[in-house]
């Protein structure tokens, strides 16, 4: 079975290429794994204060996983695999591909203007050493766009 990575974020380059994962997916009886990422927090406080950050942003984390995991649930009938990590974006994808050898393609949303985003970036210029495609997906694509090239 093909597994189609996403990583969720709360743009909407994320949402698209959520939305391209899951209909490669539905096309060739495949699946999506997400996965959410809790960056390492820069503020360091005190014990129960950091704590409480630190929970606060995997407890977000968790809540847009879910919410992308039932959008596409209701509109696939399937329920995709979702995972929160928390660490460096690079290193936790590394990993979680190390770990999941039935990925099939690392489905990343490049951001419709700027710069397409550091994960795109980085993983754009180590492509050849994964063990799987990158599909970077634009994020000014309509869903009809989409839907048409997916």
């Amino acid at each position: 079975m093909r597994v189609y990575l996403v990583i969720m974020d709360e743009t909407e380059e994320a949402r698209v290429a959520l939305r391209f994962a899951a209909r490669r997916a539905a096309k060739t009886d495949g699946a999506v794994h997400i996965v959410a990422l809790v960056p390492p927090q820069d503020f360091v406080a005190f014990g129960g204060v950091q704590a409480t950050i630190e929970q606060e942003a995997r407890d977000r984390a968790e809540m847009l996983a879910a919410s992308a995991a039932g959008s596409l649930q209701s509109e696939s009938g399937k329920m995709p695999v979702i995972s929160v990590r928390h660490g460096e974006g690079e290193k936790v994808i590394r990993e979680y591909l190390g770990e999941h050898p039935e990925v099939a393609a690392l489905v990343l949303g490049a951001a419709s203007e700027g710069n397409p985003g550091p994960l795109v970036s980085h993983f754009a210029q180590v492509s050849g050493s994964l063990p799987c495609p990158v599909f970077v997906v634009p994020g000014g694509l309509s869903d009809e766009d989409v839907d048409r090239l997916s």
